[in-house]
């Protein structure tokens, strides 16, 4: 089974290479990767790629900027066979993590979602666990081994705390395709589009055993946005629409936690400090307003 995986390109050439490296070292050499640049303004990290004359790697430039998520549905619309990931431009696949997915693949067949198990690495590549990763270790859904769970459980937990890394995710494809990924945000489409497939009756499988390197830097998407407070409001735009979706069918424990959001407010005052050291006073008013539980305007 060719494992397609897709990677969507906007960022350090070093942390490109990086990602693209363990690809290359991965204990099971069946795969095909596929880059989308979305037009990033260096072209070096491209003339790279193909420079490395693999068979296997098929590099895409964007005639276009599409921003985060058009660039996501454009991958998705390219992916190859029945599961494939969107694979972080500045993460790291372990060499046994296409081994291992495979091995869950043939062990749950018919998952709409795997998550392996994550590590988490800072901008140097040297593994961390900041603040916010110890809180999602310990809000995740409890057990060992490869466990399968759904329905309202699993929509309840992430609704309390989104404890999923989007980039080492494995997806089953009819599904990315059949609810599509919401054009309009940056930073919360994966968990819409969890919570959507776990509507729809999908089974999550979730694995404790590391085969994956999630970056966590300051310069990434989530964490610029989660900085200046526009990361929140949309999280506050999601938890208002998950309410009614959850509290329309019935599951009420989810629809509490989505009203709540305990985890993402308690997030927005841990992120307060660093905007007051950037002196950004719309982002500190925006932090307080969503830990206090109000609307960002």
């Amino acid at each position: 089974m060719t494992f397609h995986i897709m990677l969507p390109f906007w960022g350090s050439f070093e942390h490109f290479r990086e990602a693209v490296e363990s690809v290359l070292a991965q204990t099971d050499p069946d795969w095909k990767l596929t880059v989308v640049d979305d037009v990033y303004p260096d072209l070096a990290p491209g003339e790279w790629l193909q420079a490395l004359g693999d068979p296997r790697i098929e590099y895409i430039r964007n005639e276009v900027n599409l921003g985060v998520s058009r660039n996501y549905v454009k991958c998705v619309g390219l992916m190859q066979g029945e599961y494939s990931m969107l694979f972080g431009c500045d993460d790291v696949m372990l060499p046994g993590y296409l081994a291992r997915v495979k091995e869950l693949l043939t062990r749950h067949p018919g998952a709409a979602v795997i998550q392996p198990g994550v590590e988490v690495i800072d901008g140097d590549g040297v593994v961390s666990e900041p603040l916010v990763d110890r809180v999602k270790n310990r809000s995740r859904l409890s057990g060992a081994g490869a466990r399968v769970y759904s329905g309202e459980v699993l929509a309840h937990s992430l609704l309390r705390g989104n404890w999923t890394y989007f980039p080492a995710l494995v997806w089953k494809v009819e599904l990315l395709r059949t609810y599509g990924f919401n054009q309009k945000l940056d930073v919360v489409q994966d968990l819409i589009m969890l919570l959507d497939i776990i509507e729809g009756g999908g089974e999550f499988v979730l694995d404790d055993e590391v085969v994956f390197r999630y970056r966590r830097h300051q310069q990434s998407v989530s964490s610029a946005t989660a900085t200046d407070g526009s990361r929140f409001k949309q999280e506050r735009e999601l938890f208002d629409a998950e309410v009614k979706r959850f509290e329309a069918i019935g599951w009420r424990r989810a629809a509490r936690a989505a009203r709540w959001h305990t985890l993402s407010r308690l997030n927005a005052l841990t992120r307060i400090p660093l905007a007051v050291r950037q002196g950004n006073g719309k982002g500190v008013k925006a932090l307080l307003t969503h830990a206090a539980g109000g609307h960002i305007q």
